[in-house]
């Protein structure tokens, strides 16, 4: 009798895993699913169009969802087409899903965590010390508190630089100020204006705290947190963190290089401007790829070589448990981890005096790779339906799966069904890597055997 109950205990509690993991999946998929068909519902009403014409039911889905789950994808002019009134619902959906998603994304991380045994529990506090093994009101409160002051801070520099130097009203520079802090630090990318932020493309007083406020959002909640705990003392920091600043550090060095050294004597993007303008807006759309989703260059006018370095830093995208989107810079850090120790020769991982678990580096790999698969298949389709060529294909799939929000300028001109699909794709690649990452996690079990070991050729 007890070797039959000890034969059921395994599947039960599979089972009970299964069911758990499917709560919080679901509640996260119903919840956004909920608040972009109600964004979608305000903006049909004549109120949020600019024109006495109610806007069209795909150009509602598109704007609320590309709001909501922060990309910046737009296939109409926002300050042209929506009222003040539609331009608040957008900034309320920036808002709402910049802090949801990080509100989530945490608890989720609480879900997982509690989940695992006692022994496992302690050991993960005791590594990360991260807010997602609090208490949930703690979470929700210090999340909160952070984006708005952040929000607050980029504010208050923007608002009088757009009144007193660039002559904009001062009660449109007050809203624009705040707009575009929002935007920047939840990482959306939506503008105002219809060239984004060409029109500030040599006042370093605008980017910078746009691009600051960019990273700080993209660097993920917990290793914030971390960070104004022990900013000075990068000894006391995570394996997690470590990961996360490093690999973004390299990341955004390389593509402020990379981009201002291909687009430098490029006529129609940075090859008309004088030095120090070039290597700020280089500098600062070697940035924005990593999920900022704002230009001051025209991106479709870049050569091949720097749209290809953008469709990768795209597809990496930003930290854990924030607003930036792509597979995370610590999946991206995984993986090479997992190249080198492989081209070494060690059988183990290593990373900053730590082992990295198989687990990891399972779901590190899994995680990509189903990606990438849907990156191609998505791209397959679409050059099958619209008459655009590979490059801005790709490059119009990979932001809006990276939920970064960058255009070659093609996103108005495709069909509904492009655009359809496009939502359908900010959707998963917002809600995808999340709930997938924490499905893994939750479905781990021991096995209590394994089989004869074999091994297939590989290369």
């Amino acid at each position: 009798m007890q070797t039959l109950r000890a034969r059921r205990a395994g599947p039960e509690r599979q089972m009970r895993l299964s069911r758990g993991w499917a709560r919080p999946a679901r509640l996260l998929i119903t919840v956004f699913g909920v608040a972009d068909l109600l964004g979608t519902g305000i903006l049909l009403l004549p109120v949020s169009r600019s024109d006495p014409e109610a806007a069209s039911f795909i150009d509602a889905l598109f704007t609320s969802t590309s709001a909501l789950f922060v990309v910046g994808l737009t296939v109409v002019d926002t300050g042209a087409y929506w009222s003040p009134f539609g331009e608040v619902v957008i900034l309320c959906l920036i808002q709402a899903g910049g802090l949801g998603i990080m509100t989530l994304a945490s608890l989720l991380g609480t879900v997982v965590i509690r989940r695992f045994g006692l022994r496992m529990q302690l050991n993960v506090q005791t590594e990360t010390r991260a807010p997602y093994v609090g208490e949930v009101r703690g979470i929700v409160g210090r999340i909160t508190a952070t984006s708005l002051a952040c929000e607050a801070i980029v504010a208050l520099i923007l608002i009088p630089r757009m009144w007193l130097v660039h002559d904009i009203a001062a009660p449109t520079a007050l809203y624009s100020g705040m707009f575009h802090a929002v935007s920047a630090f939840n990482n959306a990318g939506l503008s105002l204006y219809s060239d984004s932020m060409t029109r500030f493309a040599d006042d370093p007083v605008i980017l910078i705290p746009v691009a600051m406020a960019t990273i700080l959002g993209g660097l993920g909640f917990p290793v914030l947190l971390e960070l104004r705990r022990h900013l000075t003392a990068p000894r006391r920091w995570t394996l997690h963190t470590k990961l996360t600043v490093h690999t973004t550090a390299l990341l955004f060095v390389g593509g402020m290089v990379v981009v201002t050294a291909l687009e430098w004597t490029n006529p129609a993007t940075l090859g008309e401007m004088g030095w120090a303008d070039k290597v700020l807006a280089g500098s600062f759309h070697g940035i924005m790829p990593r999920s900022g989703g704002f230009n001051v260059i025209d991106v479709g006018a870049m050569r091949d070589p720097t749209l290809l370095a953008v469709i990768m830093l795209m597809f990496v995208g930003g930290g854990s448990g924030g607003t930036a989107g792509g597979i995370k810079v610590a999946t991206f850090a995984v993986i090479w981890l997992v190249v080198w120790a492989e081209i070494r020769g060690h059988p183990h991982v290593h990373a900053y005096g730590r082992r990295l678990s198989s687990s990891a580096i399972r779901q590190a790999l899994s995680l990509t790779f189903l990606t990438m698969t849907v990156v191609v298949v998505v791209t397959v389709i679409l050059l099958i339906i619209t008459p655009f060529g590979m490059t801005s294909v790709l490059f119009e799939v990979v932001s809006a799966s990276g939920v970064v929000g960058l255009s070659t300028g093609i996103t108005a001109d495709l069909p509904d069904s492009a655009q359809l699909f496009l939502v359908v794709l900010m959707f998963a690649g917002r809600i995808g890597p999340i709930t997938f990452a924490s499905a893994l996690a939750l479905r781990e079990r021991t096995r209590r055997y394994d089989l004869a070991e074999a091994r297939p050729i590989i290369g």
